[in-house]
């Protein structure tokens, strides 16, 4: 046997220590390289936040008294709820920007009325389930120019439309069958601004979505639809194409959960069912009303509102629902004055007469106000409101009536969009024999409330066009509130 050098053993020795390390570094770098890498939603959680490309308009985002608001932020604000992380906004200036800032990785989900049938971009990203239709509508001002009825009306006119946008395709594709049919992409404004454009005639015909058109066009009476063009649009959200599926995934079972808990129909209810219906004579009214007979009253109102820490321009449109802003006005059943008050409850307001336009308003408004606080804590706001509304209109009582039919009906007594459902009932004999306090209209009270918030939303674009504020809907809505309550 050979005896090592004392620098043999020196040298086995340090081969075993790097074949010692190497084994360790193997055993350590094993379950690494095995082990799956994390997914993009694992990378958002961990993050803590994830972020929503939108534009700044009434359909999307926009900032209100109370903040950041819109139905695409709050569906965004669901979202971020669902998969446990916060929800950041980044607006974009243009619609056609929306895109390629989520190609380059600005956000992760671009949220802004989008649909498949945007520009060829939309192939390089994925989309969402549909979370609701909308129309594509030509839109005109009566007086103007002549109403379109077809497609080939349009011939050797300029259609305006947002650059980038599911109008702009939709026209190319009609323009294989239709070559004098032309338009122009306009990539400075966004729809509502349009909208504005074609009521002062500086533009003759726009292509726009339905619920952008609806929110405007109480705005500008003059203002038609000529028809629909194209097939509905589904709006859906996008986001980038990735290795995995995760977010694609999130993004489908969170759309399933608030689609079967209704927390959708809730969202979509809150921002254009008011606006759905469009009665050009009730508009045509409101407008002379508001030259004719709101000055004499504004300051009052704006006072009693103040006092009674409410919104004076809610308290108006509360006023003309009830009279017209007619301070002698008298209902069959004795109701009277400005705000139409009871002999009860002019009584429990100490108004002592009711046709003094100055009493009835401060009546009004501290009765509103005590019917306000009445309305259960937990029920969260815009919701809250509404029912303070429809109280004010058909009795506390009668509201209650309503909530526990809801709940026998499986409805939330807590939503204003299930209990507008049940109103009615309170009309119909198989129903409001059952119920404490018996028959009540309650059909009137859901379209009292649904008025109220038109004429509030006129009234503030007024406001604002007054004092030179921008009418992008931005601090207008009372019903507003930072997110949807969980309980919802």
């Amino acid at each position: 046997m050979v005896e090592l050098s004392a620098k043999g053993k020196k040298i086995q020795l340090l081969l075993g220590v790097k074949v010692a390390l190497i084994i360790l570094a193997i055993l350590v770098l094993i379950p690494l390289l095995t082990k799956h890498p994390k997914t993009q939603l694992d990378l958002i959680q961990k993050r803590g936040f994830i972020n929503f490309l939108t534009l700044n308009s009434a359909t999307s985002f926009y900032q209100d008294t109370t903040g950041a608001n819109g139905f695409e932020y709050q569906l965004a604000l669901l979202f971020a709820d669902f998969i446990k992380v916060k929800a950041r906004f980044i607006t974009v200036a243009h619609f056609s920007d929306l895109y390629p800032e989520l190609l380059f990785g600005t956000g992760e989900i671009a949220a802004a009325s989008l649909s498949p049938l945007d520009s060829d971009l939309t192939q390089s990203v994925n989309f969402g389930p549909t979370y609701h239709q909308v129309d594509q509508q030509l839109l005109y001002r009566k007086g103007n120019v002549k109403r379109p009825r077809k497609i080939t009306d349009l011939e050797n006119v300029v259609i305006e439309v947002i650059s980038g946008s599911s109008h702009a395709e939709l026209l190319k594709e009609l323009q294989l069958n239709q070559p004098d049919l032309s338009w122009h992409e306009n990539e400075d404004i966004g729809a509502e601004e349009l909208i504005e454009l074609v009521d002062e005639g500086l533009i003759d015909y726009i292509l726009a979505d339905s619920h952008e058109i609806s929110l405007q066009r109480r705005f500008f009476p003059e203002l038609r639809v000529a028809f629909e063009l194209g097939p509905q649009k589904q709006l859906r959200w996008a986001f980038n194409l990735s290795e995995d599926d995760s977010l694609k995934l999130a993004i489908k079972a969170f759309f399933t959960d608030v689609k079967q808990d209704g927390r959708l129909d809730q969202l979509i209810d809150r921002y254009f069912s008011h606006v759905a219906k469009f009665n050009y004579s009730d508009l045509q009214t409101f407008s002379t009303k508001v030259s004719d007979l709101l000055p004499k009253y504004q300051e009052k109102f704006q006072q009693e509102a103040k006092t009674n820490n409410l919104d004076w321009r809610l308290l108006a449109a509360i006023g003309y629902q009830e009279s017209l802003w007619n301070a002698k006005a008298k209902s069959p059943t004795g109701v009277r004055g400005l705000m139409m008050l009871t002999q009860t409850t002019a009584k429990q307001m100490k108004v002592k007469n009711r046709l003094d336009p100055d009493q009835s308003i401060q009546g009004g408004a501290k009765y509103f106000a005590r019917v306000l606080k009445k309305i259960p804590q937990r029920i969260s706001q815009p919701d809250r409101n509404w029912f303070a509304l429809a109280s004010y209109n058909i009795g506390f009582g009668h509201l209650e009536d309503a909530r526990k039919l809801t709940i026998f009906n499986n409805g939330d007594a807590d939503k204003w969009i299930d209990v507008k459902k049940n109103l009615p009932l309170l009309s119909k004999k198989k129903w409001y024999t059952g119920t404490k306090y018996g028959y009540a209209r309650g059909r009137e009270s859901v379209t009292y409330v649904e008025n109220i918030r038109k004429y509030y939303d006129l009234l503030v674009w007024r406001d604002n066009k007054n004092n030179g504020v921008s009418n992008d809907l931005s601090n207008q809505n009372p019903f507003s509130d930072s997110q949807l309550s969980p309980s919802l």
